[in-house]
């Protein structure tokens, strides 16, 4: 486990974003629920919505997490510099958390800044792996 022990950030991050996407999955059913929307059919697009808002949310986090994962092993196996493989895997997170909060109150530049803040922090947690390899 010693490969393990300078990423540990890097894993809690990984197991908050999966509790993440299991907290967007549940507020997405409930809206759905309670909005009587029956399930297999496409939700209507409108940004006025709620049911829209969770589902995009939970599609938006749901879009990213596959990179986030490679990147956060790639680096973890390359044996990268932890700090900064951490620091990146917070803002990523941080990123998602925060565009998820302003995307369900409709806060659009503040949504698209949380995304750009998370595709920073997924771009850095590459480069942390890739400069091993230089």
């Amino acid at each position: 486990m010693d490969l393990i022990e300078p990423y540990k950030i890097t894993i809690l991050v990984a197991g908050l974003t999966g509790l993440l996407l299991l907290i967007q999955i549940l507020i997405v059913d409930a809206v759905a629920i309670m909005k009587r929307h029956t399930p297999g059919y496409p939700v209507e697009i409108d940004h006025d919505s709620f049911l829209f808002r969770a589902t995009r949310v939970h599609a938006n986090t749901n879009e990213s997490v596959a990179a986030f994962v490679l990147f956060a092993l790639f680096g973890i196996f390359s044996e990268s510099n932890s700090y900064y493989l951490n620091i990146f895997s917070m803002v990523y997170f941080v990123g998602r958390v925060s565009h998820m909060i302003f995307y369900y109150y409709n806060a659009k530049v503040a949504r698209s800044i949380s995304f750009a803040l998370s595709i920073i922090g997924l771009v850095g947690m590459f480069i942390s792996g890739l400069m091993v390899w230089f």
